[in-house]
């Protein structure tokens, strides 16, 4: 069975549960999010169909919310603030470093699904900058050589 029919019952079991709801198609695709990880293709027609709308309308709104994912999220998450207190210190220099370590432009997962690099527009962690979080825990006071040392961290499989 190929890999998104895996996926079917959950979607149905959203689906039924959530269709009927006024403005239905977010919490539909939140609920998804939350219980595969990310929307996957074959949900789509599902949703079009449960709630009278065209394929387009429900891909326009999966891609115009960037916390949307249309593919399973990588291992570890790295979010690195570009807001003006962390640009100031330096943040820009570091997602610079970023790409070049990891291949990747923002918004980008590595090949073998082990970070994701995305940049976010602030952290709360403005005394402390340049700061980033990964896999949900802020690092601030962020050098090129801690930097290096969390990446890879991540890709030897060590726990970020």
């Amino acid at each position: 069975m190929p890999d998104e029919l895996l996926h079917l019952p959950v979607i149905q079991n959203i689906l039924t549960r959530e269709k009927d709801a006024p403005g239905a198609l977010l919490p539909i695709l939140h609920a998804l999010q939350d219980a595969v990880g990310f929307i996957p293709e074959a949900a789509v027609p599902e949703i079009a169909h449960a709630l009278n709308l065209s394929l387009a309308e429900v891909r326009g709104v999966i891609s115009f919310y960037h916390d949307f994912r249309t593919s399973p999220p990588a291992r570890h998450t790295l979010r690195l603030c570009r807001a003006e207190s962390c640009q100031s210190r330096g943040s820009e220099a570091l997602a610079a470093q970023l790409r070049e370590h990891l291949a990747l432009d923002d918004h980008g997962t590595s090949a073998d699904g082990a970070i994701s690099l995305r940049p976010v527009y602030c952290l709360g962690a403005c005394a402390c900058s340049p700061a980033l979080e990964l896999d949900g825990q802020v690092h601030a006071r962020l050098t090129p050589e801690r930097l290096r040392a969390l990446v890879n961290g991540c890709l030897e499989g060590e726990t970020c």
